[in-house]
């Protein structure tokens, strides 16, 4: 197989992600990582000691743990960002066998050897990790910083599964960060919106075949929103 020489100005890019879906996740990372770093200081008493200003960081962490949601609500105008909601809430055929197989990156004639839609089945369970435990920090969390209306039970309840939940979610994000700063296309996915066609190909085959080219762009930038891409794909794939 012949090896291209082209430039990067010259290569085809294909529309990964807009503009508004890139700024739901960046903002929500965000929230996410202040969130993470001001409970690590108020969790760990060596951090706690070394930081200070415990008052500060518990109210910045309250702000931020309550604006969690408010970036994803907002994000709901966004046709783009409903659509991948969509894509993510659903399990097709292939995502079970990328579970089941071990070798479920494996590339065979530059393509990968599952049809994986525009998220593979770890991205849509990481998804709905992250969008479960929102939910559940919010609910616990609001109980902690208004305990009064609350008996006693439901207060150490709260405080027990948020502390625990807390340590599972920065496992789950230094996962998903090693994942991401691994795969170099994955991560110009997400600052650029755009990707090589090889690339989409080789992780995820079966949206490439449908998957917008970046020079068909429409001029206000709802390329991928309910589009071509989406709505003629096989029925198995999302």
């Amino acid at each position: 197989m012949r090896r291209r020489d082209t430039t990067s100005s010259e290569r085809t890019w294909l529309v990964r992600f807009t503009l508004a879906e890139r700024s739901i996740h960046h903002v929500t990372a965000l929230l996410m990582l202040v969130c993470l770093v001001t409970a690590a200081c108020l969790y760990l008493p060596l951090l706690s000691t070394l930081v200070g200003q415990r008052e500060t960081l518990k109210t910045v962490h309250v702000w931020c743990g309550f604006a969690l949601p408010v970036p994803i609500v907002l994000g709901l105008v966004s046709r783009a960002f409903r659509a991948d909601l969509r894509r993510l809430n659903r399990f097709a055929p292939h995502d079970w066998e990328w579970l089941k197989r071990r070798d479920r990156r494996a590339v065979q004639d530059g393509r990968g050897v599952i049809p994986v839609g525009k998220f593979n089945a770890g991205q849509k369970l990481n998804a709905a990790f992250t969008a479960g435990a929102i939910l559940l920090m919010l609910g616990t969390g609001e109980i902690m910083t208004f305990p009064d209306p609350w008996g006693d039970r439901w207060r150490t309840g709260a405080t027990f599964v948020h502390d625990w939940l807390f340590l599972v979610v920065v496992v789950v994000t230094a996962g998903h960060l090693w994942e991401a700063f691994r795969d170099r296309g994955a991560l110009n996915a997400m600052v650029t919106g755009r990707v090589e066609p090889d690339w989409a190909a080789r992780h995820h085959a079966g949206w490439a075949a449908d998957a917008t080219p970046a020079d068909a762009t429409p001029a206000d930038g709802a390329s991928g929103e309910d589009g071509a891409e989406f709505a003629q794909r096989r029925p198995d794939i999302y």
